[in-house]
């Protein structure tokens, strides 16, 4: 199993659930099999988000697609604030 972990600030966090929350057929098609939602208890706005994936070329593609790209733009993802680590399990 892979682990992602993908750390952003957005401009609106209820407009960006919205478009987190439609996007879950593309998630699973991207091979997400587990997900959650954070937000930071200091900035609602800061948004962690944890993924889980059967193998990391799962979760290599699926960070690097294009539908994932498009949906962080239409959500209000600031750019310059995204972090994403990777882990695999031992």
């Amino acid at each position: 199993m892979a682990t992602s972990f993908v750390r952003h600030k957005v401009s609106d966090y209820s407009a960006w659930r919205q478009v987190y929350d439609s996007v879950a057929d593309v998630q699973r098609e991207g091979g997400v099999v587990e997900a959650a939602v954070y937000r930071s208890v200091d900035d609602p706005n800061d948004v962690l988000v944890v993924q889980r994936f059967a193998t990391t070329d799962d979760a290599h593609s699926f960070m690097a697609s294009p539908a994932l790209r498009d949906a962080m733009g239409k959500a209000g993802v600031d750019p310059s604030s995204l972090r994403i680590e990777l882990y695999e399990e031992d």
